[in-house]
């Protein structure tokens, strides 16, 4: 495990999770002027090495209505249908 690596994360994501054969889960929010709320996600394998990375974006009653997948592949802001 890269040690430096993990210590930079846990510096960058206050939040973070232990997932399954030593991977985690790291996040932080963000609070908006109106009431939303921006949540950024990242998840590293047992060597720290980034995974996936993405922003959800929440409306001002907590329901997710935009997904921003970042990394490996940037896939643009995709907007997330009401039910």
């Amino acid at each position: 495990m890269n040690i430096n690596k993990k210590q930079e994360n846990e510096k960058k994501f206050p939040d973070w999770e232990d997932l399954p054969e030593g991977s985690r889960r790291y996040w932080f929010e963000i609070e908006g002027r109106l009431g939303w709320k921006a949540k950024y996600i990242k998840t590293v394998d047992q060597e720290e090495t980034t995974l996936t990375f993405r922003q959800e974006i929440y409306n001002e009653l907590g329901i997710l209505v935009e997904l921003h997948k970042k990394y490996p592949e940037d896939k643009g802001h995709k907007k997330i249908d009401e039910p």
